[in-house]
């Protein structure tokens, strides 16, 4: 543990805790982009990561990147009640199965953001607990293969791989076969988008798709790409070595990579696709919202105006991420009751 870590801790808890109006002040002018206005509490978080200068993840060999992504998530994770947490094997892959204090049934197989380089189920072991708790949907978090060690396909086939094998072992996960769901955050979106487009393809049952700021377009630029490649956590740093590090020699276009290329099947599971103002990926992911309407799929768009790239994991301080985050456990279990 770095030995800074419970004072950097200390210190966004209470920063985060403070009145809005104190925040202001700490975080400095407003920051409006596109008309929208960054979240006072967010603009204060990012202040104080570039005054301890937390280094970047990207900026960092890959092992200890790695080690960083985990030591960011723990600075906001707090501690999340839970009914039950069991680690199980998923198609020979680690997994977390998260079971809420009041289970109604249906289950969401998550998997983890972290531009296929980063994240496991410790990363992320905060966020799936507090979507399970607020929505009471079983959550089956799956560790995949990540790269520069294994590209593309690793990560696709291994999600494939573990819904598949939910789908044959629902039982075994207390699941039932008629609500089960996909979803994940960034990379993770874009897992659970192309097995979607997957298990339409095979007839494999499947409720709902649950795409927190995915990744769905991995060969152009965006307006907002363009805006916010720096100071907003994630910056086109990170994302050209998740790039490099995933797609490596593949084709950018090959939509097991950019689902935003593929031939959507018209039976298309619902989809509730969430973005942030302040996200280089906002809009590729409200593209392909629209990409999955057009193929004839019920789409809920939600774009929170005020976040920034990364605040599903922000669960346990501040007040405007943890407010977005008891909205999509919100809806995730309006879609699955």
């Amino acid at each position: 543990m770095n030995a800074l870590e419970p004072v950097e801790t200390l210190l966004l808890r209470a920063a985060l805790a403070l009145p809005p109006r104190v925040q202001r002040v700490l975080a400095g002018r407003p920051v409006v982009v596109d008309g929208e206005p960054l979240a006072v509490d967010t603009q204060l978080m990012l202040r104080i990561q570039r005054l301890i200068r937390e280094p970047a993840a990207e900026s960092l060999p890959i092992p200890e990147g790695r080690r960083a992504i985990r030591r960011h998530t723990r600075l906001v994770a707090g501690r999340q009640p839970i009914g039950e947490v069991r680690d199980l094997r998923v198609a020979g892959l680690p997994a977390r199965l998260y079971t809420p204090s009041l289970s109604r049934g249906p289950l969401l197989v998550f998997f983890h953001g972290g531009g296929f380089m980063y994240g496991d189920l410790e990363s992320h072991d905060a966020a799936c607990r507090f979507l399970a708790e607020r929505s009471g949907v079983r959550v089956l978090a799956v560790d995949y293969r990540l790269g520069p060690e294994q590209p593309f396909p690793a990560a696709y086939d291994d999600a494939l791989a573990a819904y598949r094998w939910v789908v044959e072992h629902a039982d075994e996960v207390g699941a039932d076969p008629t609500r089960l769901a996909v979803g994940g955050d960034s990379a993770g979106g874009n897992l659970a988008a192309v097995v979607a487009i997957e298990a339409a393809r095979e007839g494999l049952p499947l409720a709902l798709q649950l795409l927190v700021y995915p990744v769905t377009d991995a060969a152009r630029e965006t307006a907002s790409s363009t805006s916010f490649q720096t100071g907003f956590y994630l910056t086109s740093a990170f994302m050209d070595l998740a790039h490099d590090s995933y797609v490596a020699g593949g084709d950018p276009r090959d939509p097991r990579i950019s689902p935003a290329y593929a031939d959507l099947p018209a039976t298309l599971a619902p989809a509730y696709v969430v973005t942030a103002g302040f996200d280089p990926l906002r809009d590729e992911g409200e593209e392909y919202a629209a990409l999955l309407e057009k193929a004839g799929a019920a789409v809920e768009l939600r774009r929170f105006g005020d976040q920034i790239h990364g605040f599903f994991n922000m669960v346990g301080v501040g007040r405007s991420a943890r407010a977005a985050n008891a909205e999509i456990a919100a809806a995730l279990r309006r879609h699955l009751a």
